[in-house]
């Protein structure tokens, strides 16, 4: 039996760990992952908006943080499958076979990537399909590519790959792009960079790596193809529930509503970080909630302990 099982290592669930720690609860965390560091993994970009701190990016971040939960008691399981989990009960079945019991549970699953799911996105993944392009761009270069979506994510790496790519191809369902005006007013005179709006991407096409896009726009009859070498998917993220969405009450984006206090609709089950938190997901946002979990957490079993 654990006070509270942490479900995810990224920074919400490191946070809550660390305070969990610092308020003498036995705490247990789980990451399926075999590193811990969740989508500090994929930021790439120079990190200048944490308070108090800047880092290269999320990788240099990340080091920081792990000085300070190498220091902590909480015990850290990596590569950790989860078979199936029960909130109102607080127990957890792993795929090992392994079962666990807390009082309770913080879900730090943070989010996943969207993928477009059509022929040739899994197939080429590391032959052609561009994960970043801060940090790819020079393998690119001299080379064609796509971006797919519309958002600020999508018009900002197509406006850096512009930057050696002859030629950049941005396609986007939406009939106006979202990404914020100063993105898209960069957009306007950059002659490398065409927009296909009101289109989608159909298919990816290759040998032994990317060769073309099949493009449908929605005035053809048809879709047509584009010679590429690279593509670049930004089509946003969804969050990582899988694992108890018919348990709990989530918003129709399918991520986790929590009270003021971090708290689902199953008491004693919280959320922290990106999971929770559609409309500011970051860095600085996840390690409070964390920090507030656990904080909330700590009163409520102090509480019961010391009226029980």
């Amino acid at each position: 039996m654990h006070d509270v099982i942490i479900i995810g290592a990224g920074p919400a669930g490191l946070s809550a760990a660390f305070w969990c720690d610092e308020l003498g609860l036995d705490t247990l965390m789980l990451e399926q992952a075999e590193e811990i560091g969740g989508q500090l993994h994929r930021v790439y970009n120079p990190i200048n908006n944490y308070l108090g701190l800047k880092a290269r990016n999320g990788e240099e971040l990340l080091e920081r943080f792990s000085a300070d939960v190498a220091d902590a008691g909480f015990d850290l399981w990596t590569q950790t499958e989860i078979e199936s989990i029960d909130l109102r009960a607080k127990r957890i079945s792993l795929r090992s076979g392994e079962r666990l019991q807390s009082i309770a549970i913080i879900l730090a699953t943070g989010v996943r990537p969207r993928t477009l799911n059509v022929s040739g996105e899994k197939e080429f993944a590391g032959k052609g399909m561009i994960e970043s392009a801060t940090r790819d761009r020079e393998l690119f270069a001299g080379e064609d590519v796509c971006v797919i979506g519309g958002g600020d994510a999508a018009v900002e790496n197509a406006l850096l790959l512009a930057e050696v790519c002859p030629t950049v191809t941005l396609v986007h369902r939406g009939r106006k792009l979202r990404a914020r005006r100063e993105f898209v007013e960069r957009l306007q005179p950059n002659h490398a960079v065409t927009v296909f709006t009101e289109s989608v991407v159909t298919r990816i096409i290759g040998a032994d790596r990317v060769e073309a896009v099949e493009i449908l726009r929605k005035d053809g009859l048809k879709p047509f193809q584009l010679a590429v070498r690279g593509v670049l998917i930004r089509i946003g993220v969804e969050p990582n529930t899988d694992l108890f969405r018919e348990q709990l009450e989530l918003d129709p984006q399918g991520y986790v509503v929590v009270s003021s206090e971090q708290e689902t609709s199953v008491p004693l089950v919280f959320a922290a970080g990106d999971v929770s938190n559609p409309l500011a997901p970051t860095i600085s946002g996840a390690t409070g909630a964390g920090a507030t979990a656990a904080k909330v957490i700590a009163a409520r079993l102090n509480a019961q302990r010391i009226h029980g």
